[in-house]
């Protein structure tokens, strides 16, 4: 009878310390909301709180997480992607007697610099007229059709800063940059006059105007155009940026006017090209981008949708040769990086998680906090490109946004997360990252949060309950 009255009370304690798992986020639940939460040790394999585990919730920008364990399996961290412009034709005494084509290997980071440098090369080659036209490559991606809603609704207006189409050759992540003064005519903020035509314009902050800055980007039959208004304070220089309704055409734009003022005409005309290089094309100038480690970095701190979506079909199109991906055909590979996680901890035959991009956001994605922290410690595992995945996640202490810096001081210094935020079609917030110990060991934790259909549920209440049950962990480890 003595094992039988021990093996009950052993059950009696596993769940009743069941039960005093994240009791925070248990009272969160009772208003309605959805929640998984888990915390495994990495040192001893140990569940050290769970709850809901395995029910799959919408991911929002957690999602990523599964995005860079993929790239940082598929490539090394110090990969670069290169852009190239090619020229078709002889150069004579300056002039090209033939077209420009610029080509990128989709490059999701490439910056307004980049253009700048290759248009100085082109100079330094000795360019100064190409009689024929210039050529925007759409390879290899094509030219991806509009699938998340967030995308779809900002490409005929914008007001928000990276909100593009999803392109294989895409300057400062699909955005118009554009400097802004009381005093100044507005300027692309690589120096160059601005491609497109500006509407309205900035007043001096006084006393009788102080309106405040509104800028938006809208598509009309010429293409885009900028709409300004509101004030800035006399001297002042904002610099904003807005999407663009077509990535690819609008670095062709910003490339025209920087070869221009650098002196370099071009005869012809503007063009995208979907047609693989000519014969004979040849190499007149090139830039590499940024290394992986620094992509995820930035797609990982700034949650950048743009980076994340375009590595996605990057990823795909190196994986499958053929027809470009759609990104939901692209998203099936996270989907199987998870299975593949959830394996390697032992939980044998796993259904794939639904998921249709890597940005997360698509509302029909879903994880679990079983699946995130599966991948969570896998990555921690792999010790060569553990450092560039930690790099992307925040401590904390050193958050842009102030509702991170709140909390204790274990909170502040022994985390570093990836957070998830959506509002629609309900809320949604989650946290997925590492908790380290006292004694110096890692813990991997992920929680979500998603409000019931009409919950009136904002990020920093989800937050509250999380941080309280993280504290718990963090004072009982």
């Amino acid at each position: 009878m003595r094992p039988l009255i021990l093996l009950l009370l052993s059950l009696v304690t596993l769940t009743a310390a069941a039960q005093d798992d994240w009791p925070n986020l248990r009272q969160l639940e009772k208003t309605g909301a959805s929640v998984t939460a888990a915390a495994l040790d990495l040192q001893t394999g140990r569940v050290l709180a769970a709850h809901n585990p395995q029910q799959r919730l919408n991911a929002a920008s957690l999602t990523k997480i599964v995005l860079a364990a993929a790239a940082l399996e598929a490539w090394e961290p110090e990969r670069t992607l290169g852009t190239d412009l090619y020229a078709t034709g002889n150069l004579n005494q300056g002039v090209l007697e033939g077209s420009l084509i610029l080509q990128s290997q989709a490059d999701p980071t490439l910056e307004h610099r980049d253009l700048w440098l290759l248009a100085a090369q082109l100079r330094q080659a000795g360019v100064r007229e190409v009689r024929g036209d210039l050529n925007i490559s759409t390879q290899p991606l094509g030219r991806p059709a509009c699938e998340t809603a967030d995308r779809c609704k900002f490409i005929t207006r914008s007001d928000s800063s990276y909100a593009a189409p999803l392109s294989g050759i895409g300057v400062d992540y699909g955005s118009w940059c554009v400097d802004f003064s009381p005093t100044l005519e507005p300027r692309h903020c690589s120096g160059v006059s601005l491609p497109i035509t500006v509407e309205g314009r900035v007043e001096a902050r006084g006393a009788r105007n102080s309106a405040p800055l509104s800028v938006a980007r809208a598509q009309g039959k010429d293409g885009d155009r900028i709409l300004v208004s509101g004030t800035l304070d006399p001297g002042s220089l904002q610099r904003v940026y807005r999407s663009m309704s077509d990535p690819a055409g609008g670095t062709g734009q910003l490339l025209w006017q920087m070869l221009a003022e650098l002196g370099i005409r071009v005869n012809g005309s503007l063009y995208l090209r979907e047609e693989a290089l000519p014969a004979n094309a040849w190499r007149v100038a090139g830039v590499q981008g940024l290394p992986l480690r620094e992509q995820l970095e930035r797609m990982m701190r700034y949650s950048n949708n743009y980076i994340a979506d375009v590595m996605t079909l990057k990823l795909a199109q190196e994986a499958r040769p053929g027809p470009a991906p759609t990104l939901a055909q692209a998203a099936t590979q996270l989907s199987a990086r998870v299975v593949r996680a959830r394996q390697a901890l032992g939980d044998g035959a796993v259904i794939a998680p639904p998921l249709y991009s890597g940005s997360g956001l698509t509302p029909e994605n879903a994880l679990s906090a079983r699946d995130l922290v599966a991948v969570l410690r896998e990555q921690y595992l792999g010790t060569r490109t553990f450092p560039s995945f930690y790099a992307g996640l925040v401590v904390p202490a050193d958050s842009g946004g102030t509702r991170m810096r709140e909390g204790s001081q274990a909170w502040l210094t022994r985390t570093a997360f990836k957070t998830g935020t959506m509002s629609e079609p309900h809320a949604v917030f989650g946290i997925g990252g590492y908790l380290r110990k006292q004694d110096g060991g890692w813990v991997a934790l992920a929680v979500l949060v998603n409000g019931a259909p009409g919950q009136a549920l904002n990020s920093r209440e989800s937050l509250k309950y999380i941080r309280a049950d993280v504290e718990s962990l963090l004072a009982r480890y």
